[in-house]
């Protein structure tokens, strides 16, 4: 199983804060929730990773996803941090050897 990022590409900027009385100009951007976003795009260098990505996460062993929710339910889940270790040291590998390639 592989370590990715969420599929959401959708992306809501806030505008700028307008200055207060007193404050300077230079304000930066709010990161409150906003329900009107502005439209970004995507390269498609980004699309193509993007794709990469959903392809990748649909490889899902699904009997293994359940038994560990149930060994999660159940309070008998076992945490191997030897093993997250090496799999997340093999995927910081990966993704070096593809951005030198």
């Amino acid at each position: 199983m592989k370590i990715g990022q969420p599929s959401d590409t959708s992306v809501a900027l806030t505008p700028p804060a307008t200055p207060k009385a007193g404050q300077s100009s230079g304000a930066s951007p709010t990161r409150e929730a906003q329900t009107a976003g502005v439209a970004v795009t995507m390269s498609a260098r980004a699309r193509e990773l993007e794709q990469t990505s959903r392809t990748e996460t649909e490889q899902v062993d699904t009997e293994k996803v359940e038994s560990v929710r149930a060994a999660i339910q159940q309070g008998t889940y076992v945490v191997n941090p030897e093993a997250i270790a090496d799999k997340l040291l093999a995927n910081a590998k990966e993704m070096l050897d593809r951005t030198r390639s």
